[in-house]
Formats: C-alpha cells, sequence, structure tokens
C-alpha cells in the first residue's frame, strides 16, 4: 500500500504553483487586466486568488486547529481573504506573492505528521460529516489547478500556448518525425 503523506501534499503543492508562476510569467503583463467573459476574474485577479487561496485552511487548521467548523465566522474569514486578494498589484508583485505564499503553504505542510493528517473536523451545521485534514488540505491544490485552467484557456484566447502544452509537444516533436 502506497502513503500519501505530508511530503508528498508538500511536493506536489510545489509543483501546482510552480506551474501556476510559470503562467503567470507568460502571460504579458499588459494582459492582466483580461478577462474571458463579463462579471469573471481578470487574469491578476485569478492570479491573485490563487496567491491567497490557502487562507482559509491555514486559518482552520494552522492558526486555530480546529476539531469543528461549527461557530466559525465564514463571511468575516472571507472578507478578509479577498481585500487581501483585491489590493491592486502589478505584475512582478503578484507573482513575488505566489512565489512567497506557495513556499509558506508548502513548507509548512512538509512539517506536519501523518496523525495530524489523519485528524477529523467536524463539519457545520450540525451535520454529521466529517473530514480529514488531508482531504481537506488537498482541495487547496484542487482549487488552485481549477483556477489555473481557467488561466490556461486564457492564455490560448489571447494567443498563448500553455507551458506544459509546449512541452508535451517538445517531448512529441521526436515521434512525429519517425
Amino acid at each position: 500500500m502506497t502513503s500519501y503523506g505530508a511530503k508528498e501534499l508538500a511536493e506536489s503543492s510545489r509543483t501546482v504553483r510552480k506551474n501556476t508562476i510559470q503562467i503567470a510569467e507568460d502571460i504579458p503583463e499588459d494582459k492582466y487586466g483580461f478577462s474571458a467573459a463579463p462579471d469573471t476574474r481578470t487574469v491578476a485577479q485569478l492570479l491573485a486568488h490563487i496567491a491567497f487561496g490557502n487562507g482559509f485552511q491555514r486559518q482552520i487548521h494552522a492558526v486555530e486547529r480546529r476539531t469543528t467548523l461549527d461557530g466559525i465566522d465564514f463571511p468575516g474569514m472571507l472578507q478578509k481573504l479577498w481585500a487581501e486578494e483585491k489590493k491592486s498589484r502589478n505584475k512582478a508583485e503578484i507573482i513575488k506573492v505566489l512565489h512567497s505564499t506557495g513556499e509558506d503553504w508548502a513548507a509548512w505542510l512538509d512539517s506536519l505528521s501523518n496523525e495530524f493528517l489523519a485528524e477529523r473536523v467536524q463539519m457545520p451545521h450540525g451535520s454529521t460529516a466529517t473530514k480529514s485534514r488531508l482531504e481537506m488540505l488537498l482541495s487547496v491544490k484542487e482549487h488552485e489547478m481549477h483556477h489555473r485552467a481557467q488561466l490556461m484557456l486564457i492564455e490560448r484566447m489571447i494567443g498563448i500556448v500553455p507551458h506544459l502544452t509546449r512541452e508535451m509537444q517538445a517531448r512529441m516533436a521526436p515521434a512525429a518525425k519517425a
């Protein structure tokens, strides 16, 4: 049996963030104001949202080390996160924040024990459901990948072939020539 623990979670989070940063670097700064449709986030807003996307789980698991979500101030926590992500930043500042928040998060994940990851957290509002901390912490990576997919589609819309596609095409080119 294979175990997926803190080391694997930290490493996969670093890989996901590395790929997000590559997209942030590939998109020209003059396209950071682009949004794919009305009432959707711009490139800059998506990247800032990703950069601070671990804040909710960090508060629950690292700061408060909650065992239940009952009594949590969801609106208050979200307002703080949204205020941080709405601050005006240029491309270089956004990339710097992506680096720092990504590495801070991965370093914290790397420090966790399997026992901590196995702990159960009670879901809110009288629910009998619980989730492991591992499942909840994995959601940060899933959330980033969800928004990164949006960014990759935006890259296509503005004429950029995403870096992972370029890398795959480069690997496949020798086989295509044979």
